[in-house]
């Protein structure tokens, strides 16, 4: 008779999960809280120096970390990642797209260069690292697009560029969960956070976060660890049977 529980879904035990954006945020709690399901966690970003407090944190919970240098917007920065991957731990099962920037510039004003700039990381960069890990995830993988509302919504800000590439990852994630979960068994889910404290909130306008609090049935800003919690649902088997979705974690301010 089988002893185990709901809870044991959960478990990250022996999987090997890549983090982009890990250098800080959000990316560092993801990182944290796979490594407390007990995977052992690869961090990629441009910031490599920054990684060192990321990779303790994972080792601090008895996991291992290896640090890799990442920008996602060079196809071949990506390959490097999950190479390195590959050859440190045998395997990747589980990849967070986490790595993205923004600006909000009013749309006459943007620039070609900046609008790019934008994609470039947040859809392109996304692309790029599912594909290197797609082919050499085995089945039972799991790899999550951090989007975000903006995909979904408005919230008052200029961000054509950050909206576009947000928007356009959604469709990314249903092409690639109908291409590879029947296929391969990788299931392709998003996130769409709402507000979290971050380095991209600590740009907005003074009093903006604030002034968008009527919009939230739940009332306030959301905690990283919620968030860390829904990415360690769609890694893990507890999510087995969610592909193609996009989970929204916003307080219900889409809904409002």
């Amino acid at each position: 008779m089988s002893t185990s529980t709901v809870l044991d879904l959960f478990r990250l035990d022996g999987r090997v999960a890549i983090v982009t954006g890990a250098s800080s945020g959000l990316g560092v709690a993801f990182a944290q809280a796979l490594a407390q399901a007990g995977a052992d966690v690869v961090l990629g970003a441009r910031r490599v120096d920054r990684l060192a407090e990321t990779s303790a944190l994972v080792e601090a919970t008895g996991r291992r970390a290896l640090a890799v240098a990442t920008d996602v917007a060079d196809p071949d920065s990506c390959q490097a990642l999950v190479d390195a991957a590959v050859a440190e731990f045998g395997r990747v099962d589980v990849l967070v797209n986490n790595a993205g920037i923004g600006t909000a510039v009013p749309a006459t004003k943007e620039t070609p260069a900046q609008f790019r700039e934008v994609v470039d990381v947040n859809l392109h960069g996304c692309y790029w690292m599912a594909q290197a890990c797609g082919r050499v995830m085995g089945s039972g993988a799991s790899i999550i697009n951090i989007s975000s509302i903006l995909g979904i919504t408005t919230a008052g800000l200029p961000q054509a560029a950050y909206a576009a590439s947000k928007a356009g990852l959604l469709g990314l994630t249903r092409d690639l969960a109908q291409q590879w979960t029947g296929r391969k068994g990788i299931r392709v889910n998003a996130i769409a956070p709402g507000f979290f404290l971050s380095e991209m909130t600590d740009q907005y306008p003074e009093g903006y976060l604030e002034a968008q609090m009527p919009r939230i049935p739940a009332g306030r800003k959301g905690d990283p660890a919620e968030l860390a919690a829904a990415v360690v649902f769609l890694a893990s088997d507890a999510g087995g049977y969610v592909t193609g979705q996009c989970l929204t974690v916003d307080g219900g301010m889409t809904i409002a």
